[in-house]
């Protein structure tokens, strides 16, 4: 018999003295016809690889996975949704804001706020304390609008501009089926004016809404602690910051810490709250929160504390606006 492939010309000492010739040659030969059958499924995976990858740099961006598919559709179904809701809420939004700046008196204005019932006495404190001048309605001019999407609601806000060179943003929220201003919102609402409440004057805890700005913040990133300077925002004017605050010292692990870095975060990502698709007003580095903030003394030394972040915004709701994934420690 002619030698194969699996046989030598000289004999040899089987490997199984037991195991009949032809088992041996029927297993190699099965091997054989495993190996080469891996080699076929393996070059044709790679031939459809290569058909894919080839594709994707032709025709980019023709490819997308399902998962991708679904997002694109709900984000379609998203827009086409604020657009209808903007159609439908922005004139009713521009009535309500048209009436509250030409009312001369607090209880004209009340018909155009939201929960004016609560918000009424709170506007007459501030108003006596923080004058704000008159805006005639007819000179503005819109600047862009976008749906809000608060924890449980739907909003409307609109940027509007005046001839002088104010820049307004104002938020409206359906109530009792009218679109109404969220006054405190709009009016960036403190319990204090902030530069007497850091002179020493009014109650030694209020709740405030400020504008917020990282110090130093490469230089301390290995820091413990995030360092802050906390501004009161001036009605209509962005990009005046107004009377800037001491230090604050927020320990980076805490619920403040982690909110505020958050926060951050986003704003260098050139990203809003509740994912709003309107550019902001304020100046860049800087974010909005409303937080709760002490006076105390020590040792004859006026101090101040963030006692709590309420939200990374100045809508009136509480939710934070923004996640974070770890749990903080406590203060």
């Amino acid at each position: 018999m002619e030698p194969t492939s699996l046989e030598t010309d000289s004999p040899s000492i089987p490997e199984h003295p037991t195991e009949p010739p032809g088992r041996k040659r029927t297993g190699q030969s099965k091997s054989k016809h495993t190996f080469l059958l891996v080699k076929l499924i393996s070059g044709w995976l790679l031939f459809l690889v290569g058909i894919v990858v080839a594709a994707h740099s032709l025709w980019p961006g023709r490819f997308v996975t399902p998962a991708a598919k679904v997002e694109t559709a709900v984000k379609a179904a998203e827009d086409a949704e604020d657009m209808a809701l903007l159609d439908e809420a922005g004139p009713h939004c521009i009535t309500s804001l048209s009436g509250f700046l030409a009312a001369t008196s607090p209880e004209e204005q009340n018909q155009f706020v939201r929960t004016p019932v609560d918000t009424a006495p709170r506007m007459a404190r501030f108003y006596n304390m923080n004058p704000i001048g008159t805006i005639d309605a007819k000179t503005l001019s819109s600047q862009g609008a976008a749906v809000v999407r608060l924890p449980g609601l739907n909003a409307v806000e609109l940027n509007l501009s005046s001839p002088d060179g104010r820049l307004l943003d104002a938020v409206f929220i359906k109530e009792n089926e009218e679109w109404l201003l969220d006054w405190e919102h709009y009016a960036r609402y403190s319990d204090y004016p902030w530069p007497l409440f850091l002179a020493g004057n009014g109650e030694a805890e209020g709740e405030f809404r400020l504008l917020v700005r990282e110090r130093l913040t490469e230089e301390r990133k290995s820091e413990a602690t995030l360092s802050l300077v906390l501004y009161a925002p001036r009605f209509g004017y962005a990009n005046d910051t107004g009377f800037q605050s001491p230090e604050f010292l927020v320990r980076r692990e805490t619920r403040n810490g982690k909110l505020l870095d958050a926060a951050f975060k986003l704003e260098r990502a050139g990203k809003r709250v509740f994912g709003v698709k309107l550019r902001g007003t304020n100046p860049e580095g800087l974010i909005r929160v409303r937080a709760k903030i002490r006076r105390f003394e020590v040792d004859g030394e006026r101090r101040f504390e963030i006692k709590d972040i309420i939200a990374c915004h100045w809508y009136s709701v509480d939710d934070p606006g923004v996640v974070i994934e770890d749990p903080p420690k406590d203060p």
